[in-house]
C-alpha cells in the first residue's frame, strides 16, 4: 500500500517533530524468522501429496508425517521469535519451554515417518530422522538454556525486573495494535517514536534494577494510561477525523516522549553518580592500603 509523504512542512505535518531518539534495536536483525524458518513449511508438502497417491497405509503415514512437519515448522518459527526476544533484552528469563529442540525432534520424527510411507526400513527411518533433527540443530540453533541477569544481583530483583518490562512491552504492543486502526501512517511513526523512547527507559532499568522503584510508574501506571488514552482517541477519530482530536493525541505523545525521555536521563544522571561514589570509596581504601 502506497503511503503518503509527511514531513515538516507538508500539510499536516508534525511541525513540533523532535529529533528522532536512538533506537535500541538498531542495527540488530529484525527478526531470524526468515527465509530458513519459512521454507519449513514448504517441505512437507510432498508428503500431503504423496499420501493420496497410494495406499491406505501410506496416507496414514504421509498425514503423520505432513503434521509432525508443519508443528516443528512453527514451533522452530516461535522458538526464534522467542530468542529474539531474548537477546534483545538485558534481563531475562530463558524461554519456558524450548521450542527450537521440540521442533528439531518433530521435524526429525516427520522425516522419519516420511521414509516409512516410502516403504524404508525402520533403520533407515531411524537414521533419517536422527540426521535431520541434527541437521535443524545446526541450522537454527539451541534454545538460551539460562537466565540472563545482571552480575551482582538476584533472582528476586532480577524476576521484578523481567516482569515489569513484560508489562511495559505488552502495553506498548496493545498501544501500537490501537493505532494501526486509524489508518494514519504519521501517527503510526509517532507512536514508533514514543516506543522506542519507552524502550530506552526499560534499557536503563535492566542495566540497573535498583531503578525499578523510581520507574516502576512509568513502566505500568502511565504506559497503561497511554494504551487506553490511544484506544479512545482511536475510537473517536474513526468516526468522523477531527482535527481537534487529533492535535489533542499528538499533544499527549509530546509529553509522553518529554516525560519518558527526562526520567530515562535522570537514572542515568543518578547511575554516574553512584558510579563516581564507588570510585571515591575504592580509592579511598587503595590509599589507606597503601600506608
Amino acid at each position: 500500500m502506497g503511503q503518503r509523504f509527511g514531513g515538516k512542512y507538508s500539510p499536516n505535518g508534525d511541525q513540533n517533530k523532535t529529533a528522532r531518539a536512538p533506537n535500541p534495536f538498531e542495527g540488530k536483525r529484525r527478526s531470524k524468522a526468515g527465509l530458513k524458518a519459512n521454507l519449513l513449511f514448504i517441505l512437507p508438502l510432498p508428503f500431503a501429496w504423496n499420501a493420496f497417491q497410494g495406499e491406505p497405509t501410506a496416507l496414514i503415514y504421509g498425514l503423520i508425517a505432513f503434521a509432525m512437519m508443519i508443528g516443528g515448522a512453527w514451533m522452530t518459527r516461535e522458538g526464534l521469535f522467542a530468542q529474539e526476544a531474548y537477546d534483545a533484552r538485558g534481563v531475562a528469563r530463558r524461554p519456558a519451554l524450548p521450542r527450537k529442540a521440540i521442533g528439531a525432534l518433530l521435524i526429525g520424527g516427520g522425516l522419519g515417518v516420511g521414509m516409512l510411507m516410502a516403504g524404508q526400513s525402520s533403520v533407515i527411518a531411524t537414521v533419517i530422522a536422527t540426521l535431520g533433527a541434527f541437521l535443524h540443530i545446526g541450522a537454527f540453533g539451541f534454545d538460551p538454556m539460562a537466565d540472563k541477569g545482571i552480575a551482582g544481583v538476584d533472582s528476586f530483583q532480577t524476576d521484578r525486573v523481567t516482569k515489569a518490562i513484560d508489562t511495559g512491552e505488552g502495553h506498548l504492543t496493545a498501544m501500537k495494535a490501537a493505532i494501526t486502526r486509524a489508518r494514519d501512517h504519521q501517527l503510526e511513526r509517532r507512536v514508533d517514536r514514543f516506543c522506542d523512547i519507552a524502550r530506552q527507559l526499560f534499557r536503563t532499568v535492566e542495566s540497573d534494577p535498583r531503578d525499578l522503584t523510581a520507574a516502576r510508574k512509568y513502566l505500568g501506571v502511565y504506559l497503561q494510561g497511554a494504551r487506553d488514552a490511544t484506544v479512545k482517541f482511536v475510537d473517536l477519530y474513526s468516526r468522523n477525523r477531527d482535527p481537534n482530536i487529533r492535535a489533542e493525541y499528538e499533544s499527549l505523545l509530546n509529553d509522553l516522549e518529554t516525560n519518558f525521555a527526562s526520567r530515562t536521563t535522570a537514572l542515568l544522571s543518578d547511575n554516574h553518580s553512584d558510579l563516581n561514589v564507588e570510585i571515591e570509596v575504592l580509592r579511598e581504601r587503595l590509599a589507606f592500603e597503601n600506608r
